[in-house]
């Protein structure tokens, strides 16, 4: 078996507008993924929170719909 790593295939360029959609929505995801490894790393450390502390998901899920109800489209 060969050492050498596969080639890669080629790819189309994406044009400028496609390119910048594509690096906001990774910056948008990257920002969600660290507050969520955050949130993890405190629960490790300290503990889960009380659940009296919480927010009930229903209100939870809401505010998320209602955020991403204003957001402008992310593909056109």
């Amino acid at each position: 078996m060969s050492e050498r790593p596969a080639a890669a295939p080629d790819r189309q360029p994406l044009d400028e507008h496609a390119a910048a959609a594509l690096r906001a929505y990774a910056s948008d995801q990257r920002v969600k993924v660290d507050a969520l490894a955050s949130a993890l790393e405190d629960i490790a450390a300290h503990g889960y929170p009380s659940p009296e502390t919480g927010m009930l998901w229903e209100d939870a899920r809401d505010a998320h719909l209602q955020r991403i109800a204003g957001e402008e489209p992310r593909v056109t």
